[in-house]
C-alpha cells in the first residue's frame, strides 16, 4: 500500500474518473487519505449507460469514507458512433468522459487525470484504453503492475466493502453487438439484472441484451436457485418487453458478445 501512496503522492493535484467499482474504491479511499481534499477530487460521470445500483453504491462509499466527490453528465447517447455499438463502443464512451474530466481539471488546476486501470485490464478487449491513452489519463494501478488479485487484497485489507464485489461495467455491455444502443434497452437490462438480484442472485451476474430475447448468466453456484423462480423471471422479461428469455447453460462469461459480434463490425 506504501508503494500506491508514493505513486500517487508523484502525481500532483489528482482527479479520478470514479465509478465505485472495486478498482477506482480503492484509488478514491487511498488517494483521498494520502493526497487531502485540496489534491484529490473523485468525479462520477452520469448517463443512462451507469447502473443506478451502481452509483449508490458510489456514493455511499464516497461518504463513508469522506472522499471529495462530483457528479457530471455525460453524452454519449448523443454520439451516434457510440449508439451504433460496434466493438469500438467504448472507444467513444472514454473520450466523452475523458473530455469532460479533462474540462474540469483545466478549470480546477488538477495536473494528473487518473483512471482505474488495473494490470489485467491491459491483455482484454478494452477499446477505452485507447481513448485514455490518446487523452494523457494515467492508470496508477496498471503502472504498478497490481492485478486484479492485488486489488482485492488491498481493498480487503484496507476493510473496504468493496473488495469482493462483482465486476460491473456499463449498462451498454450487455447489448449486443450491432444493435443499437438505447435508452430503453439500458432500462431493460438494468431492471431485469435488478429482479434477478431481488430473488437472491449474488455474484456475477448479466442480462445479455439480444433484441427480441434476453439471455441471463450466473455463476454456476446460482443456476438452482435461478431454475427455482423461472417461471416468474419469463413473466418478468415479458412485461420488461421481451419474446422471451433464457438461462445460458454455460453459466456466466466475460466477453462473451464479442464472439457474436457481426463481423467487420
Amino acid at each position: 500500500m506504501d508503494l500506491l501512496r508514493r505513486h500517487l503522492s508523484g502525481l500532483g493535484k489528482v482527479l479520478l474518473g470514479y465509478s465505485g467499482g472495486v478498482d477506482s474504491a480503492l484509488l478514491a479511499v487511498v488517494a483521498s487519505d494520502t493526497l487531502g481534499p485540496g489534491r484529490f477530487l473523485a468525479a462520477i460521470g452520469r448517463s443512462p449507460s451507469y447502473p443506478e445500483v451502481q452509483w449508490r453504491a458510489a456514493m455511499e462509499l464516497a461518504a463513508r469514507y469522506q472522499v471529495p466527490l462530483l457528479e457530471l453528465d455525460t453524452h454519449e447517447l448523443s454520439d451516434p458512433r457510440y449508439l451504433r455499438n460496434a466493438t469500438d463502443r467504448c472507444y467513444f464512451c472514454k473520450s466523452e468522459l475523458w473530455f469532460r474530466l479533462g474540462e474540469v481539471a483545466r478549470a480546477q488546476g488538477f495536473d494528473t487525470v487518473i483512471d482505474g486501470t488495473n494490470g489485467d485490464d491491459l491483455g482484454e478487449h478494452r477499446p477505452g484504453l485507447r481513448a485514455g491513452r490518446e487523452t494523457g489519463i494515467r492508470s496508477p494501478l496498471a503502472e504498478l503492475g497490481w492485478s486484479k488479485e492485488a486489488v482485492r487484497a488491498a481493498s480487503r485489507g484496507l476493510g473496504l466493502p468493496t473488495w469482493d464485489a462483482p465486476a460491473a461495467p456499463c449498462l451498454s455491455s450487455r447489448v449486443r453487438y450491432g444493435l443499437e444502443i438505447t435508452a430503453e434497452r439500458l432500462r431493460q437490462v438494468e431492471q431485469g439484472e435488478a429482479f434477478l438480484r431481488s430473488l437472491g442472485v449474488v455474484g456475477d451476474l448479466r442480462v445479455r441484451h439480444h433484441g427480441s430475447r434476453a439471455s441471463v448468466e450466473v455463476t454456476p453456484g446460482e443456476m438452482t436457485t435461478l431454475r427455482s423462480r423461472w417461471g416468474a423471471v419469463e413473466r418478468f422479461f415479458a412485461e420488461l418487453g421481451f419474446d422471451g428469455v433464457e438461462l445460458d447453460p454455460r453459466g456466466y462469461g466475460r466477453g462473451r458478445l464479442l464472439a457474436l459480434a457481426p463481423e467487420g463490425s
